[in-house]
C-alpha cells in the first residue's frame, strides 16, 4: 500500500481557512455591502433608480464604447501578439514590455495624456479637426481610452497560445497547397479562439468599469459621453448611497455574467484538450 505523498503546504483545513478568509475580506464582504445598501430601496424604488433616463443613457454609453473597444482590441491584440511571437526585430523586448504599461500607469495619468493628445489643440486632435472630426470629449475618445486600457488583456491571453502552437499543422496545410489566409482561419484561428475570447472578455469587463482614464477624455456630457461610473460617483458625492449601490449592482451583475461566460469557455476548452490528449 502506497503512502500518500506529502504536500508542500500541509493541512487542507488551515489552507482552506486562510483562502476563504482572504477571499471574504477582499471580494465577498465588499460585494455583499452592495446588496445590503441596495436593500434599503424597495423593488419599485430600485427599478426607478436604474431605469432613469440619464442612468439608462450612461449604461448605453458604457456598454457601447466598451464593446467597440473590445472589438478593436480583439483584432489588434492578435496582430500584436503575432508580431511579438513570429518575428524577431530590434526593440522587440522593449515593445513586449510596453504592452503591460497600461497595467502600471495610473489611469488618471493615462486619461490626462490621451486628452491632451486628442483635444483640438493636441497633436492628433488638431490633425483630425481639419476634417471636422473631434476625438476628445466624444464617444470616439472614450473608445480610444478603453482600447489603451484593454489591449494588454488580449495580447497576454493570445501570446502564450501562439508560442506553444505546433507549426507542423501549418506546414502540412501549406504543403497541400492551402493559401495563407486559409491556413490562418482553418488551422491557427481555431486554436487561438478560446484564448482570444478569454482575453476579450476580460478586456470588456475592465473597460465596462473603467473610470480614471475615461473621465478626463469623455467630457461628461449628459446623455452623450456620461459613463456609468461617473453617475455612481455623482450619487456618492450627493450622499445617496442607496442609489449609487443600486446602479453599481447592475454593473456588478453585468461583469459577473461576463466573467462567468469567460470561465465557462475556459472550462469547455480544458475538457476538449483533455479529451484530445486522452
Amino acid at each position: 500500500m502506497k503512502k500518500a505523498g506529502k504536500r508542500v503546504i500541509p493541512g487542507f483545513g488551515l489552507s482552506m481557512g486562510v483562502t476563504l478568509a482572504i477571499l471574504s475580506c477582499v471580494v465577498l464582504i465588499p460585494l455583499a455591502s452592495l446588496a445590503v445598501y441596495s436593500s434599503q430601496l424597495g423593488i419599485k424604488e430600485f427599478s426607478e433608480v436604474v431605469t432613469r433616463e440619464r442612468v439608462l443613457s450612461s449604461f448605453y454609453v458604457s456598454f457601447l464604447t466598451a464593446a467597440a473597444a473590445t472589438a478593436v482590441n480583439a483584432v489588434m491584440g492578435v496582430v500584436i501578439a503575432w508580431v511579438l511571437v513570429r518575428y524577431d526585430f530590434p526593440g522587440k523586448r522593449i515593445m513586449d514590455g510596453m504592452i503591460e504599461l497600461p497595467f502600471a500607469l495610473p489611469t488618471a495619468v493615462a486619461g490626462i495624456a490621451l486628452t491632451s493628445l486628442t483635444s483640438d489643440t493636441g497633436f492628433v486632435g488638431r490633425f483630425f479637426a481639419r476634417f471636422g472630426i473631434r476625438i476628445a470629449y466624444t464617444r470616439i475618445g472614450i473608445t480610444i481610452a478603453l482600447v489603451f486600457i484593454g489591449i494588454p488583456f488580449v495580447v497576454r491571453a493570445v501570446q502564450p497560445v501562439l508560442e506553444k502552437l505546433d507549426s507542423s499543422c501549418e506546414e502540412a496545410a501549406r504543403a497541400l497547397g492551402a493559401e495563407p489566409s486559409v491556413v490562418f482561419w482553418k488551422v491557427i484561428f481555431p486554436e487561438l479562439k478560446p484564448a482570444l475570447f478569454t482575453g476579450a472578455g476580460l478586456a470588456f469587463g475592465r473597460c465596462l468599469g473603467e473610470y480614471g482614464s475615461v473621465v478626463f477624455i469623455a467630457g461628461n456630457k449628459p446623455y452623450y459621453t456620461e459613463i456609468t461610473p461617473l453617475i455612481i460617483m455623482s450619487e456618492l458625492q450627493e450622499y445617496d448611497y442607496a442609489s449609487a449601490t443600486a446602479i453599481a449592482l447592475v454593473m456588478l451583475a453585468a461583469s459577473f455574467l461576463i466573467l462567468f461566460l469567460v470561465n465557462l469557455v475556459q472550462a469547455k476548452n480544458s475538457q476538449i484538450l483533455q479529451g484530445g490528449n486522452g
